[in-house]
């Protein structure tokens, strides 16, 4: 594969979707919304944009199945997968609070090769192929250089349906709240991820996530020198639903902090 053609044409078709999002957001009201279950809403917007990267990437690799969140194509998995999730960040999207994204990566089994998070609200494109470093508008990006946990920013996200795990999370957060420069919570984790990968955080973990929200995100990690991890420091981050991202200097603190509570 010609990672680099794959990777510019996710870019491209990308771009396209996230234009079609920002454009509806425009006059964009409650009453197109419905809910998938507790606390998982859903638009029309989630649905054509999902719509749309399928039939466009269907296009640049016509071998590859489908892993995406709202089920639009019948093509199963294969042994190369688009993974991805069309606006993750619905609930933002929904109230106007403008960090939302769109998520694509390709994938090998649990290999990812190639990947993009578009931003919307900031129109920053976030891409990455294996191999080929992590890029934000056409300029390289590198993890944060910040060696000290103390001064780390760090990300996460709020359990909003399985809540099984939540005294252990809380334990974390009181124990980072205490330790890190502070706690931020985006409502995307692909955006989390990307900006993990570009510096602004130095860390990132959360639990209950799907590939779909985390597949591009992870790559632009490793591409950009940081480190992911489950939960237990091991490789099943990409369907094992648990997560750790961060620069790599932080990260035997940051996972001791998380691996016992869980």
């Amino acid at each position: 594969m010609n990672l680099q053609a794959i990777s510019a044409g996710i870019n491209s078709i990308v771009t396209e979707t996230a234009q079609y999002i920002k454009e509806q957001r425009k006059g964009f009201t409650f009453d197109k919304v419905s809910d998938k279950g507790l606390n998982q809403l859903v638009s029309y917007v989630d649905i054509e944009a999902e719509k749309k990267l399928v039939e466009a990437l269907s296009l640049l690799v016509p071998e590859a199945g489908f892993i995406t969140e709202e089920n639009t194509s019948d093509i199963g998995r294969q042994t190369y997968n688009w993974i991805i999730d069309p606006l993750d960040g619905t609930t933002n999207f929904i109230h106007n609070i403008p960090v939302y994204s769109v998520s694509v990566a390709l994938a090998n089994g649990n290999e990812i090769l190639a990947g993009a998070v578009y931003e919307i609200g900031r129109d920053e494109l976030f891409t990455a192929h294996k191999g080929g470093g992590a890029w934000l508008n056409g300029q390289l990006i590198r993890v944060s250089n910040n060696h000290s946990l103390k001064s780390s920013l760090m990300a996460t996200g709020f359990p909003y349906y399985d809540f099984e795990q939540m005294e252990a999370y809380l334990t974390v957060l009181k124990e980072l709240m205490q330790t890190t420069h502070g706690l931020r919570r985006m409502g995307s984790a692909a955006v989390d991820l990307a900006y993990v990968a570009s510096g602004r955080f130095e860390g990132f973990f959360e639990y209950g996530l799907n590939a779909w929200d985390v597949a591009a995100g992870i790559l632009l990690v490793q591409e950009a020198g940081g480190t992911v991890t489950d939960f237990k420091g091991g490789d099943d981050y990409l369907f094992g639903k648990s997560i750790v991202a961060d620069n790599t200097s932080i990260h035997k603190d940051f996972l001791e902090i998380i691996k016992n509570k869980f």
